[in-house]
């Protein structure tokens, strides 16, 4: 573990593009390293941030199948989406590259030749699945069938998404081709692997011996659980034609595995960000700390395999660091972006605007580093109103609206220091180094805490010497007190940058100054006497209920359309013969007029003109319909239905309508307008 290094390299996993990133991405990976990197920004030190969009592998080209466009139409749209919503939300990368640009193709390539030619592979024979109609072989996810397990249909050839079992292709029951719908067959394919076995004795050296008091617990947990079970070889090609393409003689068809191409990204990136001789500082100079940020479902890779791709290339340094966090669920359930259970960023962005520092907030107090969290509506309206909008904003507020009340907005000279003050400031000196040795071991939760600590003792500060009304007796003392109050608030403007930069530049403005370096943060001089203050402005506001409920609904809908989306279908019932349908008379009529029936709430009577005639039906739908919705509208009817009494009218026929899973109706009708009496067939 390096101690001084001379720069930083900083990765964040790569978000995979085939969909916008959610607040449980934002609280694993991409919060905590940026924050970690505008913090050493502020020591003055050496750092690159560097991401990128993921954007090869199988679910990208089964969403371009299901959309009709091409793989690189579909990273396209989700690349820039992701790019800009990290751009607004103030994740502050030196760059944001993408794997389907031609540096990362030739990165990748040169990456993996130089370890085929220095003999790291080794070569396997396989039976895949072959779909003869498509002319090619079938990644596990374009196979469906049905599930050992729970009899799904639809399971996937690695789980299925009804009972969660893992699953190989081999294993589903009538197996089928999302290309073609027939059935597959198994023929030989030869794939590259990269031996993990055989690097093992120096994982366990390197990890479980030589990271086993720096890295966090769940990360190391992780990585010597792996080892104890034992590696094997892995994998590094595939048989699809959306990646980088494998550089070697016979490969026609196969590209190199997402999982083995993405983490060289970060490298492809670097080298997209500096030119020929510099990049190389930052991957291959001892004297740089390299540092993952992840989420727990990218440790493995992170930890053990891109190491051991590292270590067989020769050529670059490894990680020092992945401080991986672990999953943020959101309303007491996991989130799922098949489920649609999540918050989206860039809705978020669009529902709050110029709020992307009120959610940077609560997800920083509320980061899931040791454990798995909860993302609640309810807390995050609390932790806005009570603690950013009551607690920070309330304490810069009042130091800086009383000074433009009592001493015109200029900063006013501090008197006599009292051991009050000097208290105040004993404890000011304390915060840069707190604050960073907390950030320095990744725990950035308990480093907003100490912010927040900063200004719990400013607003202490204020209660305890009440200068509004100090003023009227000891104008000296009142200016005193908030030259004081001033100070700390000065010493916010560096030290709460890390974590609410949009914030930090507002306080900034008011208070007439710039963000310094971050061991000067807690002097005691920041502002100067006769400093003239920017205009006083709220730097958050409170969010009202209505707000999340908003929100809360928004979660509640789609749970609901979760839920119909998989309700069971009820089976079918014995066949008729054709003789007995066609005894039906089915046509389209219109419904002329509706009414309640009295003393009922489900009943309504319709007048409908049949074509044939005009006449009266009963049907029970007054709970799903008004009478004005129902009005002019076409609908299917059984005409010759035998006659019966309800409630005293005749009703003469029926009207045909399906029930979905919730219970409620829908009219059946034409897809078009039709002459009324039109035969159903």
């Amino acid at each position: 573990m390096q101690t001084t290094p001379q720069r930083y390299t900083v990765t964040a996993a790569l978000p995979y593009a085939n969909g916008p990133v959610h607040i449980g991405h934002l609280a694993g990976v991409y919060l905590p390293a940026d924050i970690y990197v505008r913090y050493q920004r502020a020591q003055g030190r050496d750092v690159k941030f560097i991401c990128g969009s993921d954007e090869h592998g199988v679910p990208i080209t089964i969403r371009a199948q299901k959309e009709g466009v091409t793989p690189q139409q579909v990273v396209d749209k989700y690349h820039a989406i992701i790019r800009d919503s990290f751009k607004e939300f103030g994740v502050s990368f030196d760059i944001y590259s993408r794997t389907s640009n031609e540096t990362h193709r030739q990165t990748a390539s040169d990456f993996f030749r130089k370890m085929y030619d220095a003999g790291q592979f080794t070569e396997q024979v396989s039976q895949q699945y072959y779909d003869e109609q498509a002319e090619q072989f079938l990644a596990d996810r374009y196979i469906v069938g049905t599930c050992p397990t729970c009899a799904n249909e639809n399971a996937y050839g690695d789980q299925c998404e009804r009972c969660g079992s893992s699953l190989s292709p081999t294993e589903l029951i009538n197996p089928r081709s999302m290309l073609s719908g027939n059935q597959p067959v198994l023929r030989e394919t030869k794939h590259w692997y990269l031996p993990l076995d055989q690097y093992e004795p120096w994982l366990r050296e390197w990890i479980v011996e030589g990271h086993k008091q720096d890295w966090k617990t769940n990360v190391y947990g992780q990585c010597k659980s792996w080892i104890d079970q034992g590696l094997h070889p892995r994998a590094v090609t595939r048989d699809l034609d959306w990646g980088v393409p494998v550089p070697v003689e016979g490969a026609d068809g196969k590209v190199l595995y997402v999982w083995f191409d993405a983490p060289i990204g970060y490298i492809s990136a670097t080298k997209d960000l500096l030119p020929e001789g510099e990049w190389q500082k930052y991957w291959q100079d001892p004297g740089t700390k390299l540092l993952h940020f992840i989420g727990k479902d990218n440790i493995v890779f992170h930890c053990i395999i891109f190491p051991a791709m590292l270590k067989a290339h020769g050529d670059f340094i490894l990680p020092d660091n992945v401080p991986a966090n672990e999953f943020l669920n959101l309303e007491g359930d996991k989130i799922s972006t098949s489920r649609n259970w999540a918050v989206w960023l860039h809705e978020y962005l669009q529902d709050f605007p110029g709020k992307a520092d009120v959610l940077r907030y609560v997800l920083c107090a509320n980061a899931p580093e040791t454990k798995d969290n909860d993302f609640t509506w309810k807390d995050f309206q609390a932790r806005n109103n009570n603690e950013l909008v009551a607690n920070l904003g309330n304490f810069v507020n009042r130091a800086v609206v009383l000074t433009h009340k009592f001493f015109g907005g200029k900063v006013p000279a501090a008197g006599e220091l009292t051991a009050q003050e000097q208290e105040v400031y004993a404890q000011l000196a304390e915060f840069p180094a707190r604050i960073g040795e907390l950030i320095e071991n990744y725990r950035f939760r308990d480093a907003l805490n100490e912010l927040m600590n900063l200004t719990r003792l400013g607003n202490k500060y204020l209660a305890d010497t009440e200068p509004w009304k100090l003023i009227k007796t000891d104008e000296a003392r009142t200016g005193t007190v908030l030259h004081v109050a001033l100070q700390l608030a000065a010493a916010l403007v560096t030290l709460m940058e890390p974590f609410l930069p949009v914030a930090s530049t507002n306080l900034g403005r008011m208070l007439n100054v710039e963000k310094g370096n971050w061991a000067d943060a807690g002097r005691a001089d920041a502002l100067p006497a006769g400093q003239q203050l920017g205009e006083a402005f709220l730097l958050f506001d409170k969010i009202e209920d209505k707000t999340v409920e908003a929100q809360v609904q928004k979660l509640l809908d789609t749970k609901l359309a979760n839920q119909l989306a998989n309700a069971p279908v009820l089976p079918a019932k014995e066949n008729v013969s054709f003789e007995d349908f066609g005894r039906m008379d089915l046509r389209i009529g219109t419904i002329l007029t509706v009414e309640k029936v009295a003393k009922t709430k489900k009943l309504l009577k319709l007048t409908v003109d049949t074509g044939l005639d005009k006449r009266t039906i009963v049907s029970g739908i007054a709970e799903h319909f008004t009478p004005e919705q129902l009005v002019g509208q076409q609908a299917l009817v059984l005409l010759n239905l035998a006659p019966r009494e309800i409630k005293g009218i005749e009703s003469q026929g029926m009207l045909l309508l399906a029930e979905n899973a919730d219970g409620k109706l829908s009219l059946m009708q034409p897809g078009q307008p039709v002459r009324p009496g039109s035969f159903v067939a």
